[in-house]
């Protein structure tokens, strides 16, 4: 077992998945190779966040587990609630749970209402009631109407709660109201920087120590000693799926060109595919798309031999960010760039950070 290294994580299942139980190995191996953390994101398929979270808790003993994200607006808060504790518990204090707004589209598709940051400041402060042991009788706010919510009286649970955003309103009200902040994955280094002084901002307007919030970005890493194809899918592929749901906030943030992702909408091609880029489309497609994105959105990730994508780890440190999220590979995948980035890891920079992701510095 490898020295833990607390400043990184993975996503388990890292975009698409028809397989819930690769989940079991990856973490595995990923607390075997040292890896601190995995996040968990949810998908309506089979992607269940409580049931990937109950997983990679039992298969683990010492790696953080969090949400990365899951919606307040599609469990009642008691489920999110006892959902929240019974990892705290089952983990030993290891386990965050990570919310995000999600897509005002996909909720009205599905008769949602799309989430405002008043609710979920609400739901916040219901969960951290809840977790103190309180009775709340009649609550009448922006989350919702509930007239009692109880979980146990004997309850003082410590449970972070995390925040996954790209706006710097969201960001904002992140580091305002929340432990730890998940950004976005092809971040160019100054959205990055914005995007630290945005959350310290609202930490700072709160009262808040803003050097003690988690700020984790997430690198895309995709090393040369990956094929062609894969690389191709996991960068290409992924960035072109960011477009298909939220491409606008996304180039906004960067601060891009729009008509590059208006060009890219008109594409025959990108309006041939049915369905996520990163999971439907063929090579030929792939290769097609990527002369479609400038070679400068793209660079906003790790790639090269192992040793270049360790420096680009190490980059996002000196731009603000607390800890990194290795995303779009495996464990397994990620093997070779962990052993380069651990040795250049500086030496006692990280020491005594908790392994729980959302927990304070």
């Amino acid at each position: 077992m490898a020295e833990q290294m607390n400043e990184l994580g993975f996503y388990g299942l890292a975009g698409h998945s028809t397989s819930p139980r690769d989940l079991v190995g990856e973490v595995r191996t990923g607390e075997a190779l040292g890896l601190g953390s995995v996040f968990l994101s949810e998908r309506f398929n089979v992607k269940d966040a409580a049931v990937l979270s109950g997983a990679a808790g039992a298969c683990t003993e010492s790696m953080g587990v969090a949400t990365g994200a899951t919606n307040h607006n599609t469990r009642h808060p008691l489920v999110t609630a006892t959902f929240a504790t019974t990892m705290h518990r089952l983990t030993g204090g290891r386990f965050a749970l990570g919310l995000g707004r999600g897509f005002d589209a996909l909720w009205g598709a599905i008769g949602l209402s799309p989430v405002t940051m008043a609710q979920l400041d609400d739901f916040v402060g219901l969960m951290r009631r809840l977790w103190r042991g309180e009775m709340i009788l009649g609550h009448e706010g922006p989350a919702g109407s509930y007239p009692y919510l109880h979980q146990d009286a004997g309850f003082d649970e410590d449970i972070p709660v995390m925040m996954c955003a790209l706006g710097g309103r969201t960001l904002e009200f992140a580091g305002r109201v929340m432990d730890g902040v998940v950004l976005h994955t092809f971040f160019s280094d100054q959205a990055l920087a914005d995007s630290v002084a945005a959350v310290r901002r609202g930490a700072e307007a709160a009262g808040r120590d803003p050097d003690a919030v988690r700020i984790w970005s997430v690198l895309a890493t995709v090393g040369d000693h990956l094929d062609e194809e894969l690389r191709l899918r996991k960068l290409v592929g992924r960035l072109c799926t960011y477009f298909q749901g939220y491409g606008d906030l996304l180039v906004s943030v960067n601060g891009w060109d729009p008509a590059v992702l208006e060009a890219f909408r008109a594409d025959a091609v990108v309006g041939s595919i049915s369905g996520a880029i990163d999971a439907v489309a063929t090579t030929e497609q792939l290769e097609h798309l990527a002369t479609l994105i400038p070679d400068e959105w793209l660079a906003a990730s790790a790639t090269g031999a192992p040793e270049q994508c360790a420096a680009r780890v190490l980059t996002q440190f000196d731009l603000g960010a607390t800890d990194v999220i290795l995303h779009g590979a495996t464990p397994t995948e990620l093997e070779p760039v962990l052993a380069a980035y651990r040795e250049a890891r500086p030496a006692g920079r990280f020491s005594g950070r908790a392994a729980n992701p959302g927990r304070p510095l």
